[in-house]
């Protein structure tokens, strides 16, 4: 019997659908998650130099604190960290764009902060402090930064700290990064430098002859981890990741490697998190 125009076209269209079917089911399986969790690498966004946190050595590889602590969530959530050098002015537009999965870079919890990115943790609570050259003996609180070279970090809000909620009418200085303050702190064309303590340390430790901390300790900083705005179970489950590592006491000897040489006094207990939102 010979098929009819219709029945013909019913023959040659439905294994062409089926297959444009088959496509587009394996195109929606291989599509890569948005959010952190099922992926098998994690880029990660972490500084690149700041002794003791996040710092790239000669060979290329990246240590400190939160190198740690990124590569103790990645393998808990079944992925490779991949590493990726970013400046704290950096931080938000990465995660915005989807350019690093999360941010571990002694990135503080703030409340301008939390409407542009999503925070797991804190994983550890610092506190902002200030670092002079070893022959000053000017500075010894908060208040004698009046009329001071004050370093004014790109994408950091230290500086705001003193002169904005303080009212201390330093003289601001501008530089990229911690790692530009530090030289010019050296260089003599600052006159301190102010971030968390947790950061200053770890460059007063490799230049203990150069640097010492005034220890006036003025604020509570909360290290976050960044992700995507959305991506809240992301968020819970980097959440998860860090109760673990608390509990399992892979945090305290974390922070006994990092800051125990350094002087800084810590804790081992899991941090009240802030919650995610």
């Amino acid at each position: 019997m010979t098929p009819t125009p219709r029945g013909l076209a019913r023959r040659v269209l439905a294994p062409v659908l089926a297959g444009l079917l088959a496509l587009t089911l394996t195109a929606c399986a291989e599509e890569a998650p948005q959010g952190v969790e099922g992926k098998k690498t994690l880029r990660i966004g972490v500084k690149f130099d700041q002794p003791g946190i996040g710092q790239r050595t000669s060979n290329g590889e990246f240590e400190g604190f939160d190198i740690d602590v990124a590569r103790y969530v990645a393998a808990y959530l079944g992925a490779e960290p991949d590493f990726v050098s970013i400046t704290s002015g950096d931080r938000e537009r990465l995660l915005r764009e989807r350019k690093v999965d999360l941010v571990v870079a002694s990135y503080s919890i703030t409340p301008d902060r939390r409407l542009e990115v999503n925070f797991a943790g804190p994983y550890i609570i610092g506190h902002q402090d200030i670092m002079v050259r070893d022959d000053d003996a000017d500075i010894h609180s908060v208040h004698d930064l009046r009329g001071k070279r004050l370093c004014k970090a790109g994408g950091s809000i230290s500086w705001q700290r003193v002169t904005v909620e303080l009212g201390i009418k330093a003289r601001l200085v501008p530089a990229t990064t911690y790692g530009e303050c530090v030289e010019m702190l050296e260089a003599g064309r600052l006159d301190a430098l102010t971030t968390d303590d947790v950061i200053l340390a770890g460059f007063a430790l490799r230049r203990p002859e150069a640097f010492r901390l005034v220890n006036a300790k003025f604020t509570d900083e909360k290290y976050g981890i960044g992700i995507h705005k959305d991506d809240i179970g992301g968020c819970e489950a980097v959440n998860r990741a860090l109760t673990e590592m608390y509990q399992d006491g892979t945090a305290g000897k974390l922070l006994a490697r990092w800051f125990q040489p350094t002087g800084l006094k810590t804790t081992g207990h899991v941090p009240q998190f802030e919650g995610c939102s």
